[in-house]
C-alpha cells in the first residue's frame, strides 16, 4: 500500500483533468446555434434584469455568471430556486429574464418554479446537458452544455459539466458586452475600488498634496531654506518659483547629492543657482496613471502638479503606491 501511494502521480492526474475539461469547453462551439443567438437577443432587449439560478454546484456557477453579467454592463443577480419557492420570487418581475442552470435539466426546485414563471410570462433561457429534459423543453431558448464525461474518475462529481456551464455563461456575457459596445471606462464605473477602476478613474487631483503640504521656495531663497522645506514636506523635492509665483525649477534629492559633492556653502548659495530648470509637470485633471508613466519613463520619484505654470499640487512615488497604482 505504501509503495502504491509513492507511485501515485499528482501531475498526471492534473493533466488528465485539464485535458478533459478543455476538451469539454472546446466541444461547446458545436452547440452554438439559433438558440444561443435568440438567448443573446432576448438579453439585449430585456428591460429588466437577468436572473440567474441553479441548485447545488450549478447554483455556484449561476452566481458567478450573474456576477460577470453585472460587472460587464448587464444588470443581473442570482436567485436561489429554493428561496424563490419561499418568498424570493417577489424579487422577479415581468421585465426580467430567467437563465436557469441544471446539468440534468430535472432539478426539482427549478421544475416547481416553471408553472409560476410561465404564468408571469417571464422568458426562460436554460443551460442543461439534456435536450430532452423538462427544463429544456419548457424553455424559450435552450443552450446545450452537455459533456461526454466528468473529470471525476467515477463520472459523478460535477467537474467538466460545471466548467462547461461557466464557459457558456462567459460566452453569453462577452457577446452581450460586445454588442453593447461596453468599454474599459464602463467597466471601471462598476469596479471603482479595483485596480482597473483606479487606473481608469483616479485623477492626479485625487491623490496630490495641496495647500501647505506643497513644498516650494523662491529663486532668491538660500539653499538652506530649500533644504528645510524639503525636510518638512518630505516629498523628496521642493518646487522653485519666481517673484510672479510662476514655476521656474525644482530641487530634488538627486540635486542635493550633486550639490553636496561640490561642497557648496548652503548659506551663501541661492536656489536659482542649484535648481534644475524645466521640471517635469503634470495637470491635476490627468489620470494618475499618467503620473506613473512619467515617473517610470523619466526615472524620477516626484512630480509637480501645475496649471498655466502655477503650482497647484505635488506628489511622489509613495502616493502612487498608496493609491494602488504601482
Amino acid at each position: 500500500m505504501q509503495e502504491e501511494k509513492e507511485k501515485f502521480n499528482f501531475i498526471d492526474t492534473g493533466k488528465r483533468v485539464l485535458d478533459i475539461e478543455s476538451k469539454a469547453i472546446s466541444e461547446l462551439k458545436n452547440h452554438l446555434d439559433e438558440d444561443f443567438e435568440s438567448a443573446c437577443n432576448a438579453c439585449i432587449q430585456c428591460n429588466g434584469k437577468i436572473i440567474v439560478m441553479g441548485v447545488g454546484k450549478s447554483g455556484h456557477i449561476a452566481d458567478k455568471i450573474a456576477a460577470t453579467f453585472a460587472s460587464t454592463g448587464t444588470p443581473s443577480f442570482f436567485v436561489s430556486p429554493s428561496e424563490a419557492l419561499h418568498g424570493d420570487l417577489g424579487m422577479i418581475d415581468q421585465n426580467d429574464i430567467i437563465i436557469a442552470l441544471s446539468n440534468s435539466g430535472e432539478s426539482q426546485e427549478i421544475i416547481e418554479l416553471l408553472p409560476v414563471l410561465k404564468k408571469m410570462k417571464i422568458p426562460i433561457i436554460s443551460l442543461t446537458g439534456n435536450n430532452e429534459s423538462k427544463l429544456a423543453k419548457a424553455s424559450d431558448s435552450h443552450i446545450n452544455v452537455s459533456v461526454k464525461e466528468e473529470a471525476c474518475p467515477m463520472n459523478l462529481a460535477p467537474t467538466a459539466s460545471t466548467t462547461a456551464a461557466l464557459a457558456m455563461g462567459d460566452a453569453i456575457a462577452v457577446a452581450l458586452l460586445e454588442k453593447k459596445g461596453f468599454s474599459e471606462e464602463d467597466f471601471a464605473k462598476s469596479h471603482p475600488g479595483g485596480t482597473l477602476g483606479k487606473k481608469l478613474l483616479l485623477l492626479v487631483k485625487d491623490i496630490m498634496h495641496i495647500g501647505d503640504e506643497i513644498p516650494y521656495v523662491s529663486e532668491s531663497d538660500k539653499l538652506s531654506t530649500g533644504l528645510i522645506e524639503m525636510s518638512q514636506k518630505a516629498l523628496g523635492m521642493t518646487a522653485v518659483i519666481n517673484d510672479k509665483n510662476e514655476l521656474t525649477g525644482i530641487f530634488t534629492d538627486g540635486d542635493l547629492r550633486r550639490t553636496l559633492e561640490k561642497k557648496v556653502d548652503i548659506e551663501n548659495t541661492l536656489m536659482h543657482q542649484v535648481m534644475s530648470k524645466k521640471p517635469f509637470v503634470i495637470s491635476p485633471d490627468q489620470l494618475a496613471t499618467n503620473a506613473v508613466e512619467i515617473l517610470q519613463g523619466k526615472k524620477i520619484t516626484s512630480l509637480i502638479v501645475a496649471q498655466k505654470n502655477k503650482i497647484v499640487g505635488a506628489l511622489n512615488i509613495h502616493d502612487l503606491f498608496r493609491a494602488g497604482l504601482m
